[in-house]
């Protein structure tokens, strides 16, 4: 499956992370040593599900890197341009493309395998839109500080999710609906109200449940659509905020200190020389003994003959 990864967005200065982006794309802001989006590419290089990424908002002079072919587009304006614009192009580099899966620059801390988790699990069945949802108490056990913002439902309280998969073909038609419905992506409750009064009946009253939802609407595109509480809280935890941000500094630090950890070499093996192997030194034996010790004598003869020969031919 191809991936269009959105990250046009940039905070204006009465915005929470202004301070931090300083008129740059929110995309850009250092976690860790590397930009936010890097962690999201990285993401999407180690999902062995993932054949292509089309990036929206930035440009070639943002020197991100991704192992899988790139493409840059230019910022659409809106949310749902940049996504319609994406998908066109997916369709154009991959004309047999069935599924898209967006995903927003701001998740920096999910991983390859939770990106395989998102596409294999939706493939099991054939349906057009595909939501992604991560309950109360799985995300505040992953990350207690995150201050998110629930919606209270009939079996559990949710969070929406920013990794979706939608079949390409749709993504171009009723585009007001879709507006008013990414305008509400982050809240089943304004999702709801878009839908019907029978859901917002039934959201009052504690009765709604996700499927309930997602399936109204479908309904109104025509289609058939599928909710999916997500396992990792992670597709959910989106940077809107100071709080957030350095909440994801520290843990992407963490995670940075751990992999230097495992790949650097135990205290010990990387200074550890081989062995020089030494030569045997070999007893002298007697006969050796004997040899070493005419040695001199020899020199001994040889100049007492000289002397000898001198003192001859003074006689003479």
């Amino acid at each position: 499956m191809d991936a269009v990864l959105t990250a046009g967005g940039i905070p204006q200065p009465d915005e929470p992370l202004y301070s931090y982006s300083k008129g740059e794309a929110k995309a850009l802001i250092d976690m860790a040593g590397k930009p936010m989006i890097q962690w999201v590419l990285d993401a999407l290089s180690n999902a062995r599900t993932i054949d292509r990424v089309v990036l929206i908002g930035l440009t070639e002079k943002s020197n991100l890197a991704c192992k899988k072919p790139l493409t840059y587009l230019s910022n659409q304006g809106k949310m749902l341009e940049n996504l319609k614009a994406g998908t066109a192009k997916v369709m154009e580099i991959n004309p047999q493309a069935k599924y898209v899966l967006f995903v927003s620059s701001d998740i920096p801390s999910i991983t390859g395998e939770m990106v395989d988790w998102v596409v294999n699990t939706c493939m099991q069945t054939q349906d057009a839109l595909y939501s992604t949802f991560s309950r109360r108490e799985a995300m505040e056990k992953r990350f207690p500080a995150s201050k998110r913002t629930y919606t209270p439902l009939k079996d559990m309280e949710v969070c929406g999710g920013d990794m979706n998969v939608v079949r390409a073909a749709i993504v171009s038609e009723n585009s007001e609906f879709w507006s008013k419905l990414i305008e509400a992506r982050k809240n089943p409750a304004a999702q709801a109200a878009m839908i019907g009064m029978d859901i917002i009946f039934k959201f009052v009253f504690r009765q709604l449940t996700i499927d309930d939802v997602i399936q109204r609407v479908a309904d109104k595109l025509g289609l058939k659509g599928r909710a999916m509480v997500c396992p990792y809280p992670e597709v959910g935890m989106d940077v809107d905020k100071p709080h957030q941000l350095e909440l994801m500094r520290a843990d992407l630090a963490k995670r940075a200190r751990a992999s230097s950890a495992r790949t650097k070499p135990a205290p010990g093996k990387a200074s550890a020389k081989k062995p020089v192997k030494k030569t045997a030194v070999k007893p002298k034996t007697k006969s050796s003994r004997k040899t070493a010790a005419r040695k001199p004598v020899r020199k001994t003869v040889v100049r007492a003959k000289a002397k000898t020969a001198k003192k001859s031919k003074a006689k003479k």
